[in-house]
């Protein structure tokens, strides 16, 4: 039941460091309000040497600065302009990787979950997908980017949940196509293998 330390944000690999946030717990609170989900699915992006990071090349724009922060912050941005992605920023200063969040299983606040997500019931896919878990825990760039995941707006903790090699699978981000042979890296976790998007 504790929040992640500083030192699992500053890894050096961000591949390895995106498989191991697999089990750990995504909490947000809004008021007296705290929803919280297991993470069930990420991606990594390697910085200005990866085609599909915000970062390649070595690209400072006023979005991507907070990926540039030391690790151990949130980088959440737009995309579309309508969905706010949740992003774990690692390694040290100035080196911009980054870990996607793209599932999650609800775990704390699910009716608040529910009435986020405009269902009456838990069922597949509600919070599958970077958007979904967004509106699910209630995140949104004005609010979330930039954040310390040591305070108390928005956090990570070690619930020792940890699942076998043989359910965790990897395989191709999703969307990424513009990075060419980039996106083929198998740099894409996740737990549930029915559901290999």
């Amino acid at each position: 039941m504790s929040k992640l330390p500083k030192d699992f944000y500053l890894q050096d690999d961000v591949v390895s460091l995106s498989k191991q946030l697999l089990g750990k717990v995504l909490f947000t609170r809004e008021g007296k309000t705290i929803t919280a989900g297991i993470i069930t699915e990420t991606e990594a992006y390697a910085g200005i040497t990866d085609k599909a990071s915000h970062a390649y090349g070595g690209r400072r724009t006023q979005r991507t600065e907070t990926m540039y922060a030391e690790g151990g912050v949130s980088y959440v941005y737009l995309c579309y302009g309508m969905y706010s992605l949740f992003n774990v920023v690692t390694n040290e200063k100035d080196i911009p990787h980054a870990v996607l969040v793209r599932a999650i299983q609800p775990f704390e606040g699910i009716n608040k979950i529910l009435e986020r997500r405009k269902s009456d019931k838990l069922k597949k896919g509600l919070t599958t997908g970077p958007g979904k878990v967004s509106i699910a825990l209630g995140i949104n760039f004005r609010s979330h980017n930039a954040q310390k995941l040591s305070g108390n707006k928005i956090w990570i903790e070690d619930r020792k949940i940890s699942f076998p090699e043989n359910k965790i699978f990897s395989g191709p981000r999703i969307g990424v196509d513009y990075a060419g042979e980039d996106a083929k890296l198998p740099y894409r976790f996740w737990i549930n293998e029915k559901e290999n998007r």
